[in-house]
């Protein structure tokens, strides 16, 4: 196995990839091949692509979902055991509204917890909820006691 760079906002920004092709192996064949553990295993595989980056601040992890083309996320309310983000923008409004196939935020969930973890100190364990009339995904992280 050849060895891999940490992944980054500088270098990820230069893979060229389109929305759909991803899409399609997330949302049709991994819950394929994967049944009814898909969205556990895919939140686990959001924590590990965590794992491999070199994320410090809030501000890079906004950059980051963005060029993986998971939408603009937000941090909105910070609480003593909380933090409640947003996901939005035309890629999450596209993909909520497609009527191929359900869809689910679990790896952003995953990477958001494992990356909070690293830039906080504290353990997280994220949730989504799809707010629909604002075509928003709202992901509170939790803090572990």
């Amino acid at each position: 196995m050849k060895d891999t760079a940490k992944l980054s906002t500088e270098n990820i920004s230069s893979l060229v990839a389109t929305g759909a092709g991803f899409d399609l192996l997330r949302y049709y064949t991994l819950p394929d091949f994967l049944g009814k553990d898909a969205p556990y295993l895919l939140y686990f595989m959001g924590k590990n692509i965590a794992r491999e980056t070199t994320i410090e601040t809030f501000e890079e992890l906004y950059e980051f979902f963005q060029y993986m083309g998971w939408g603009e996320l937000q941090l909105k309310k910070e609480k003593r055991r909380e933090l409640v983000f947003h996901l939005q923008g035309h890629i999450v409004e596209k993909r909520l509204n497609q009527k191929i196939f359900p869809v689910d935020f679990r790896l952003e969930c995953g990477f958001l917890a494992e990356t909070a973890q690293s830039i906080t100190g504290d353990t997280y364990e994220c949730m989504e909820e799809v707010l629909t009339k604002e075509n928003i995904i709202e992901i509170t992280a939790t803090k572990e006691k």
